[in-house]
């Protein structure tokens, strides 16, 4: 009977600290990324979004009716400029590779909006919803981030930046 609660004790134990080498390792995880300095907080929509949508206003999510629920939507994440590319990367996430990387000559702003309510419930505060287009030719989709209208005045100014040519903001 005592061995009984004595190993159920150890595997919460092991649990907790499992648990707690996660947490210490997302913190790391992110003053890794961030040593070189260039990280913003970046929310990204896992969904592409229509050549249609483009400048219209959101349509609210059918899975939820107000604007208190957060939208399955959007996962939180940070960005960075490394050269030529913008990174980014989930927030809850232990890889330290980016998930998404974007090579500056193939993006573009096309557009900037305030997120919906059930947009703002699942996003960081201050946020604005903008649509990139991203790739060249047939290869192009358009992508949704969220971001502080700072860091978009930061994204403008890199894309700007590029060598002649090469950027199309």
């Amino acid at each position: 009977m005592v061995f009984g609660w004595l190993s159920a004790l150890e595997v919460i134990g092991v649990i907790l600290v499992l648990l707690g080498l996660c947490l210490v390792g997302l913190a790391v995880r992110r003053r890794w990324l961030a040593r070189n300095g260039g990280t913003f907080e970046c929310s990204m929509s896992r969904h592409v979004v229509s050549a249609a949508a483009v400048g219209n206003k959101p349509t609210s999510d059918s899975s939820s009716s107000d604007d208190t629920t957060p939208s399955p939507r959007w996962v939180l994440g940070v960005a960075r400029y490394s050269g030529e590319n913008f990174e980014w990367f989930r927030f809850f996430s232990l890889a330290w590779w980016p998930k998404y990387t974007f090579l500056r000559s193939q993006v573009s702003v096309l557009d900037h909006r305030l997120p919906a309510p059930s947009e703002a419930v699942a996003l960081y505060a201050d946020q604005e919803i903008v649509t990139v287009s991203i790739g060249t030719g047939d290869r192009t989709e358009r992508r949704q981030l969220a971001m502080t209208p700072e860091s978009l005045t930061g994204m403008m100014s890199w894309l700007e930046a590029a060598p002649p040519g090469i950027g199309r903001y």
